[in-house]
């Protein structure tokens, strides 16, 4: 074919056949050109004429010619993705998240790999280890409720890999971590249930060595403790799963009321999962909310104000989260300098009240 001239590369037919990218080599011979005289025209060098960058230009356009990532990042030593690492895709406040992560990393030329642990630590290991194997530039991670060993983020960490942690955080990890104030959104919550009349509180929490779980307890007890009321150790259940296996919320709040126990007049669940799965329980147990018992949890979806009865719920600001997280991230990749000094950036949550946590009602007293 005569130089100047264009065609559409000719595809085969096979529906089952590998599908293969345009290439530098593939331009040049459709074109007649030399491989080099390509390269230079599609970065728009001054050693290439104009007719003859328009001549590539237009025939990469036509044939929707991408630059080869893999190539790309070998010569700038840079991928220009980065790995974000969570528990579930399907859970509001990680979904929120993902969306405040890829806008920030999309509108500075970023790609976004992400990956779900599922609350395990083997496929969250695995999940690193591919990730890494991958080139990512930098990871943004909330651990899961299995990890207990931080060995391979320490090492990753060690050998120079940018780490951003959110939510659940790894304190012996010296990097940029993003968290919201647990401590006193639980400690409002728990306040705003016994200035309604509540005194029997419990507390439905997440795995117990986990960061966020931590710090709400904290605010649970110290809330409790604060108004005069005793931290029962018989009040507070754990979930090693998060509510991701709901026979662990249903075996948890049918401890609460196990034995003869009336059980708790209010319920705080210290994590969405857990939120949602023991609303679920107390109806199928005939539990009337907020009437026998009242309930607060964390959760980010849209739906808690629909559902019977609408939930008092803390929200977290997952948006913001993930958008400062990335950009924190950002700036360990792009610094010119290794950075040593290290921010925990702590966003405030909000207790939206609802029904679900109205004024207990005052028993009637007694005809004389």
């Amino acid at each position: 074919m005569a130089p100047g001239s264009q065609e559409l590369v000719n595809l085969p037919s096979a529906c089952n056949m590998k599908f293969e990218a345009l290439t530098i080599k593939d331009i040049a011979k459709a074109l007649g050109l030399s491989t080099s005289t390509v390269s230079r025209a599609l970065r728009d060098s001054y050693e290439i004429s104009p007719e003859t960058k328009k001549l590539v230009l237009d025939y990469a356009a036509l044939n929707n010619y991408q630059p080869n990532p893999i190539a790309l990042s070998l010569k700038e030593r840079r991928s220009r993705s980065i790995g974000v690492i969570v528990c579930e895709i399907a859970n509001s406040f990680f979904s929120q998240t993902i969306n405040g992560i890829e806008n920030i990393a999309y509108n500075n030329g970023y790609n976004v790999i992400i990956a779900q642990s599922r609350e395990s630590f083997d496929r969250e290991l695995l999940n690193l280890q591919y990730l890494t194997s991958r080139s990512i530039d930098g990871l943004i991670i909330s651990v899961s409720t299995e990890t207990k060993d931080f060995s391979y983020l320490k090492e990753l960490n060690q050998r120079g890999m940018p780490i951003v942690f959110f939510d659940r955080i790894v304190d012996e990890i010296d990097t940029h971590k993003v968290i919201v104030d647990n401590y006193k959104g639980v400690y409002d919550a728990t306040v705003h249930l016994i200035k309604n009349g509540y005194r029997n509180i419990a507390a439905l929490a997440n795995s117990g060595q986990l960061s966020i779980t931590r710090e709400r307890l904290a605010g649970y007890k110290a809330a409790l403790a604060d108004n005069g009321l005793e931290v029962q150790d018989d009040m507070i259940r754990y979930c090693e799963h998060g509510g991701m296996i709901l026979s662990e919320v249903e075996n948890a709040v049918n401890g609460l009321f196990g034995k003869g126990n009336k059980g708790p007049d209010a319920i705080i669940a210290l994590a969405d999962k857990l939120t949602t799965g023991c609303l679920r329980i107390l109806k199928e147990k005939g539990r009337k909310v907020p009437e026998e018992t009242a309930l607060i949890g964390f959760s980010n979806t849209d739906l808690t104000e629909l559902l019977d009865p609408p939930l008092t719920i803390i929200k977290q600001p997952a948006f913001e989260m993930g958008e400062v997280a990335t950009s924190q991230l950002l700036q360990l990749i792009e610094s010119k300098r290794p950075i040593t000094r290290f921010e925990t950036r702590v966003l405030e949550s909000e207790l939206l009240i609802r029904k679900s946590s109205a004024s207990k009602p005052r028993k009637a007293k007694p005809v004389s």
